[in-house]
């Protein structure tokens, strides 16, 4: 009996040394809104994580800010879309509203450049929420992980209402 609890014991702080020293990269709300599901996305690329897994946010503001710290990879063209990469090499993709390519840029003023270092909380940029809407696009602010390889798993809050900067997960690497 004694052999048992020593062992189960031991497991019990492997357990607990892997979850103090597992590395974690937290995730901030990129803006104001309501935290839903990445499943609710109304584009089937994000809502079946083809992509990647991640968040999903319905904004209520035009400010942007950025997810995580580390590295701007990309901006694209269009504006839609932003990649980041941090430290650890984790690919982040930030993806403003659905079908947004087609409006070509009009609705975003993004503030940061390609290899320019970000820290989570810095202003990025503006979406004009209304000219989206009007042009018949959906407004979701998808994060997307782009290689989840990387990752063991992703800790999530509970779908709510959230301020930027509001952590709304955690990434715990390999």
């Amino acid at each position: 009996m004694y052999g048992k609890q020593c062992i189960n014991k031991g497991l019990k702080m492997v357990s607990l040394f892997k979850k103090l020293f597992t590395k974690k990269i937290n995730v901030q709300a990129p803006v104001t809104g309501e935290l839903i599901p990445l499943s609710s996305v109304p584009d089937e690329v994000f809502s079946t994580k083809v992509m990647g897994d991640g968040f999903a946010i319905k904004p209520t503001e035009n400010k942007l800010f950025s997810p995580i710290s580390g590295t701007v990879l990309s901006v694209f063209p269009t504006k839609h879309a932003i990649t980041f990469s941090t430290d650890d090499g984790i690919q982040v993709l930030l993806h403003l509203g659905i079908d947004t390519v087609e409006l070509k840029g009009a609705p975003f003023n993004i503030l940061v450049h390609e290899g320019e270092h970000i820290s989570a909380g810095d202003e990025i940029g503006t979406m004009d929420i209304d000219q989206i809407i009007k042009a018949g696009k959906s407004t979701e602010i998808i994060i997307v992980i782009t290689n989840m390889e990387k990752l063991k798993s992703i800790d999530r809050v509970s779908d709510t209402n959230v301020s930027h900067g509001d952590k709304i997960g955690a990434l715990n690497l390999s």
